[in-house]
């Protein structure tokens, strides 16, 4: 890539993009005019419209008549079947196999793990009735799986020889939400639910940590998301296990987004449904199994973390669209513009390159260029007849104000490093913006200021539920995780006592807290 490339590829974006909450004298900065043209409400103004408004006016997804659903439209559903084949990839490269599930499971299920229960019940979908028929048995939407897998595992499984259990699912859940946001808390939701069944608990704790490293790592390296990996304390544990293990990723308004999680289930459930096995010394135990799932909650935490004023921006390596064309001509050379796009569209395709010609008559160019800049297309080109005739191509990157105008070879052999760049320029913008709205403290009053400022807060916390529910209601902050040792950020151990009782630390670290999605 030329020089020119470089400097412009890097370009700061706009300090409007810098939210209200992140400002050092809590004023609010002056909104962009250009932001103001696409539509969309100032992330500074406030996050919440400027959220939803991208989602719908970026083509991901709408309301549906169904209270609390959303419909993910064609750009939307692209997004997540790319994100779909690259963990399906990853899981079927570690020996998991996908299976199906009926969404209708019995009520008696649920009722038989009591944690799982109490945890579920209040979420619950029941359908009592087929047609004017009233079941004798109630079903549920399925909320998760762990239940109806747990029952048919037990006709499966004999001796130690059918172990490990290695199944996924692609589906969707049901659970009733009182405030609903599109994708980030809908009744019904997309995602994958791994389970798996083990002959010992370290296969099924190595299991466990594998998969989570697994989230983070597709985080990373293909959504350009940094997340945090740690264990959930034990009020926020899934319901039913022993241990839960999350990815937490920081949002451009400071609140944490689960993005993924794993738990470690032990017995419990296999005790529930007789999910039990013949060793190799020829005794009856219970399995040892797992869950861990990503939804798709994962498109708002791109959404929420790479968006700006302007609209989204697609990380490069799941962007369902890459690099899209627009031809610039007159009424009398408009189609020839546009089939001279396609073939530039070709080129870039033979390398691979995922890539949209906007052939859009009677629209202007403008228009166009608001629109794809909105939906956060990585990179645009532009096409006009005088650029054909000098071998040139305007290149204007997602992610910088300024344009360049580059001979055509140079700009096509050179867009798959481009979007490379544009990758790390993300992930590193990311973890900026994570590691610079994060504070230590030790004290009470320190750590409700951190929070009121829109901060993640580490402190040492003496790991009582009791605590963690009066800080949470105190200031709406809950316990994100307790950071791994191997993790790139807040990793260090360290010694303290208790941020709101004073009494001795748990863990041997601080504990990550912050208001959340």
């Amino acid at each position: 890539m030329s020089g020119s490339g470089s400097v412009a590829l890097l370009q700061p974006i706009p300090k409007t993009a810098i939210l209200y909450a992140m400002t050092k004298d809590g004023s609010k900065p002056k909104q962009d005019n250009k932001a103001q043209q696409y539509g969309v409400t100032p992330q500074s103004v406030d996050f919440n419209d400027w959220y939803n408004e991208v989602v719908k006016k970026s083509d991901l997804a709408d309301h549906s008549p169904v209270a609390g659903a959303m419909v993910v439209r064609p750009y939307g559903t692209a997004l997540w079947e790319n994100i779909q084949r690259g963990l399906d990839e990853r899981f079927k490269a570690t020996g998991h196999q996908n299976l199906l599930f009926p969404t209708l499971i019995p009520m008696s299920f649920i009722m038989k793990e009591a944690d799982h229960v109490e945890g579920f019940a209040p979420e619950l979908f029941t359908v009592s009735k087929i047609g004017s028929d009233v079941l004798a048995e109630p079903y549920v939407l399925r909320p998760t799986s762990e239940t109806i897998i747990g029952h048919m595992w037990s006709g499966w499984l004999n001796s130690y020889r059918d172990l490990p259990f290695l199944h996924n699912q692609w589906g969707s859940v049901f659970r009733a939400e009182l405030r609903t946001k599109p994708f980030l808390r809908t009744s019904e939701f997309f995602w994958q639910e791994g389970h798996t069944a083990h002959a010992s608990e370290a296969e099924a704790r190595h299991e466990v940590r594998q998969q989570l490293d697994e989230y983070h790592n597709f985080c990373r390296d293909v959504l350009a998301l940094p997340v945090v990996r740690g264990e959930k304390t034990a009020s926020e544990r899934f319901a039913g296990a022993e241990n839960t293990y999350s990815i937490e990723g920081m949002m451009r308004d400071g609140k944490a987004l689960q993005s993924g999680t794993s738990h470690y289930l032990g017995q419990n459930f296999s005790r529930a449904f007789e999910v039990k096995f013949q060793t190799k010394e020829q005794r009856e135990e219970f399995a040892y199994t797992t869950s861990w799932g990503l939804s798709s909650r994962i498109i708002g935490a791109i959404i929420m973390t790479h968006g700006d004023d302007f609209g989204l921006m697609m990380p490069p390596r799941i962007a369902p669209i890459q690099v899209v064309i627009v031809p610039i001509g007159q009424k009398d050379n408009f189609d020839e513009m546009v089939v001279q796009g396609e073939i530039l569209a070709s080129e870039l395709r033979r390398l691979g390159l995922r890539v949209r010609v906007d052939g859009r008559e009677g629209v202007t160019n403008g228009f166009k260029y608001n629109d794809w800049e909105l939906k956060g297309v990585p990179v645009r080109l532009e096409l006009g007849p005088r650029d054909l005739e000098s071998g040139v191509v305007v290149v204007k990157n997602r992610n910088s104000t300024h344009k360049e105008t580059l001979p055509r070879a140079e700009a096509v052999a050179g867009m798959p490093e481009r979007l490379e760049t544009i990758h790390h320029w993300l992930y590193q913008r990311a973890s900026d913006f994570l590691l610079e709205n994060t504070i230590s403290v030790d004290t009470y009053d320190e750590f409700k200021a951190a929070i009121e400022a829109g901060k993640w807060v580490r402190a040492f916390h003496c790991g009582d539920p009791e605590s963690e529910r009066q800080i949470k209601e105190e200031t709406k902050a809950t316990a994100r995780n307790i950071p791994f040792d191997d993790s790139e950020f807040f990793a260090e151990p360290e010694q303290g006592v208790c941020v709101h009782t004073g009494k001795p630390a748990a863990y041997g670290k601080r504990v990550l807290f912050g208001r959340q999605y």
